[in-house]
């Protein structure tokens, strides 16, 4: 019923746009679809116009190449925008012209903005090549961002060589980003391809996710997600963390991932917090409709995460972890232990509830489960048994 809604408002909104014939070309405000000419007032320039419009407008960016430099949608806008990408948007070349912001292509303040179809190209690989070689880099970029923004869609995009995130939503409402292609190589580091923090009400389906990083990640202040129908792999899994990197923290709650095949990838499903103390904590999350092609670590809680060996060896996680679903959970790990679930000392994870696992051992032998002050239950054929 959720879904019908949905598409009957996309429909009305559509129409709505071919009714009101409030249209912005970006060529037409001077951008040039040569690749080479820096197209960014061009962009700025249509948007302004459509934001200032009294009824639904469009900005239309039509085929070719366009550079832009990092660039600011703001709101808030009189009426609903549809962005309209046929072309391509690349980015500077050169990555110190990003400055410190951390953002190229970001929406702030924005509400009822709908960005349809297109491709942004990073071109994040000189970047890695920095950050790899243990240069002095500039941070580096998020490609697409919203930033305080609501009731917005992002359909049909593809995203390429991300230097940081592809996608990031912080501080937001009621976000759909659906039928994305999310590419960069398995060696980019940190190139997640959508990261979420400090937002509810967001909707993520019918993805394919390439990448060096985490598919997905939830950050603190994730409540209300739904990740459904995503094929992740080359990529670190989906993950809800890092958690624990400040002592004060928002929480993670009522989130749903469904359907998700990973494939060759590093983790599947993934709970992780620094070693630290934090006020933060985990709760009604479920896992479920799940297929694993060699995924490294399959069904994987980690609460000592601590990959510098900076600032938390020796420490514990003051994440509180509880009410996590796994069901309906199947396949092969690449890794003997399949289910591992090493929590806090003094927060251990609770609730937790296996039904219906059936992962086996891509080698010879048996898949196995570890766990570590974890307690739950488990329900029907579980394969590996549980170690509760």
């Amino acid at each position: 019923m959720a879904n019908i809604l949905f598409y009957c408002a996309l429909f009305i909104f559509s129409v709505s746009f071919q009714e009101s014939n409030a249209a912005y070309n970006v060529i037409t405000f001077g951008a040039k679809p040569d690749g080479k000419t820096d197209s960014t007032q061009g962009f700025v320039r249509a948007w302004s116009s459509a934001c200032k419009s009294v009824g639904p407008a469009t900005v239309y960016v039509p085929k070719g190449s366009y550079l832009v430099k990092p660039i600011v949608f703001s709101g808030p806008c009189k009426n609903k925008i549809l962005f309209t990408i046929a072309g391509k948007i690349v980015a500077p070349s050169n990555y110190w012209s990003f400055g410190k912001s951390g953002f190229w292509i970001l929406f702030y303040k924005v509400s009822g903005v709908t960005i349809n179809g297109g491709i942004i190209d990073g071109k994040g690989a000189a970047f890695w090549a920095c950050k790899n070689g243990g240069k002095v880099c500039p941070p580096g970029t998020r490609s697409l961002s919203f930033v305080g923004s609501n009731n917005s869609v992002v359909s049909g995009l593809t995203s390429i060589n991300s230097q940081m995130f592809h996608i990031s939503v912080d501080e937001s409402r009621n976000i759909i980003l659906q039928n994305l292609k999310i590419i960069a190589p398995s060696s980019s580091p940190n190139t997640d391809g959508i990261h979420i923090q400090s937002s509810t009400g967001i909707i993520i389906r019918t993805s394919t996710f390439r990448t060096g990083d985490d598919c997905i990640s939830l950050g603190p202040g994730s409540t209300n997600i739904s990740i459904q129908k995503i094929a992740c792999g080359p990529g670190h899994g989906i993950s809800i963390g890092s958690l624990a990197e400040q002592s004060e923290e928002e929480g993670v709650q009522n989130v749903t991932v469904t359907s998700v095949v990973f494939k060759a990838t590093q983790n599947g499903v993934r709970i992780k917090s620094w070693g630290r103390p934090s006020t933060g904590f985990v709760k009604n999350i479920i896992f479920r409709n799940i297929v694993l092609k060699n995924a490294y670590n399959p069904i994987i809680i980690d609460q000592k995460y601590c990959p510098s060996g900076n600032n938390c060896p020796n420490q514990d996680s003051g994440v509180k972890i509880s009410g996590v679903t796994y069901k309906d959970i199947k396949g092969i790990s690449a890794s003997k232990i399949a289910m591992n679930f090493i929590c806090s000392e003094s927060n251990p994870c609770n609730g937790l509830k296996l039904q219906n696992i059936n992962v086996t051992y891509l080698s010879r032998g048996t898949a196995t489960s570890s766990c570590s002050n974890a307690h739950g239950t488990s329900s029907g054929i579980v394969i590996p048994k549980t170690c509760f």
